[in-house]
C-alpha cells in the first residue's frame, strides 16, 4: 500500500509538471480571452491560475465568465473581458504572464485569485506574500489606480475534493494559512475581498460542486461563487 501511495504521490507531480509546461506553451500562443461587443461598456480583466481559467471546465463555465454575463442580464454592458490565467501558475507565473501581455489598456474592474500552486508545490508563505502584494499593486494599476475597482477571491480548498481527501486535515491547514496573508495584504490596501473558501469546502458533501477531474471546482461551484460576489461587485462597477 505504501509503495502504491509513493507511485500515485508520484504521476500526480509529473501530471501538475506535464499540464503546467503544456498550458505556458498556449499562453505564448495567446494569452487572453477577449469577447468584444460594445466600446462603451465595462473592461473586465481577470488574473489567476485554474481556478480563474476554469480548468476541466468549458470557458463559459468560467467564474469571469459567469459574472459578466449576470452584468449583461442586468443591462449592464461589458465592452471587454480579458483572462489572464493558467493551470498552474503561482504568483511569479501570474506575474511574468502580464508583463509578457503587455496591457496596453487599463479596465474598469480586475479581480485576482492565486496562491494555490504556491502551496502546492511548496513555496514558501512568506515569499507569496511579498509576490501577492506585487500582483495586487499590478491590478489596481490595470484599474487605473482604483482600489474600489479591484477584488480579490481566496483560494478554495482543494483538500475538500476526492483527490485531496486523503490529506484533507493538513491541505486545509495550508490553504488556510495562505489565505490567511492574502486577506490581510488585501485588507491593508484597501481591497475588496471575497471568502469563497467555505464554499470549496461544501464539496466534502456535495459531489457536484467538483468537476469530472475530482479536482477543480464545476460550473455549479462558480455559479456559488458568482451569486457570493454579485451584489457588491455591481456596486463597484457603479461607482463613478
Amino acid at each position: 500500500m505504501l509503495n502504491l501511495l509513493k507511485l500515485f504521490s508520484i504521476l500526480s507531480v509529473i501530471l501538475f509538471s506535464d499540464c503546467e509546461k503544456k498550458e505556458k506553451m498556449e499562453f505564448v500562443e495567446s494569452h487572453t480571452v477577449l469577447s468584444s461587443s460594445d466600446n462603451t461598456g465595462i473592461r473586465y480583466l481577470a488574473l489567476g491560475d485554474s481556478y480563474t481559467k476554469a480548468e476541466c471546465e468549458i470557458p463559459e463555465n468560467s467564474y469571469p465568465y459567469k459574472l459578466s454575463e449576470k452584468f449583461k442580464a442586468k443591462g449592464i454592458k461589458i465592452s471587454s473581458r480579458t483572462i489572464i490565467a493558467q493551470t498552474g501558475w503561482r504568483t511569479d507565473n501570474l506575474k511574468d504572464a502580464v508583463n509578457a501581455a503587455a496591457l496596453e489598456d487599463t479596465f474598469d474592474l480586475v479581480s485576482l485569485l492565486i496562491g494555490v500552486n504556491n502551496q502546492f508545490q511548496g513555496k514558501s508563505p512568506e515569499n507569496y506574500r511579498i509576490e501577492f502584494r506585487d500582483l495586487l499593486e499590478t491590478a489596481i494599476y490595470y484599474a487605473k489606480g482604483r482600489k474600489d475597482k479591484v477584488f480579490v477571491l481566496s483560494i478554495p480548498d482543494y483538500g475538500a475534493t476526492p483527490y485531496g481527501s486523503r490529506n484533507s486535515t493538513y491541505i486545509g491547514q495550508q490553504i488556510n494559512l495562505f489565505n490567511a496573508i492574502n486577506k490581510e495584504v488585501t485588507n491593508s490596501m484597501g481591497v475588496k475581498y471575497f471568502d469563497i473558501t467555505p464554499i470549496s469546502r461544501e464539496a466534502r458533501k456535495d459531489d457536484a460542486l467538483t468537476c469530472t477531474d475530482n479536482l477543480h471546482p464545476s460550473g455549479k461551484m462558480y455559479d456559488r461563487w458568482v451569486a457570493l460576489m454579485l451584489p457588491e461587485v455591481e456596486q463597484m462597477i457603479a461607482k463613478p
